[in-house]
């Protein structure tokens, strides 16, 4: 089997930070790969919190993107013209 040499320089340097062999290596990386190794690995969790952005009553915050490009319109219409 021919190795990427990026591969193998990943494989190496991976041999050096735990201290396993090669083959320990390769065939923790093929099994991880392949989805052999046991316990799925969950992504850590993450938190949504939600900001007051003090809005006034009747500004639709679905159409913010529209707002903007309005705004920038103007801006471009008053550059032109100055």
């Amino acid at each position: 089997m021919t190795l990427d040499p990026v591969v193998a320089a990943r494989l190496k340097s991976e041999m050096r930070r735990t201290g396993k062999t090669l083959k320990t290596v390769v065939n923790d990386a093929l099994k991880q790969g392949l989805g052999m190794g046991g316990r799925a690995v969950r992504a850590p969790r993450f938190a949504v919190h939600s900001h007051a952005f003090g809005f006034k009553p009747g500004i639709d915050l679905n159409r913010l993107n529209q707002l903007v490009d309005e705004l920038e319109s103007d801006e471009a219409v008053r550059k032109t013209h100055a």
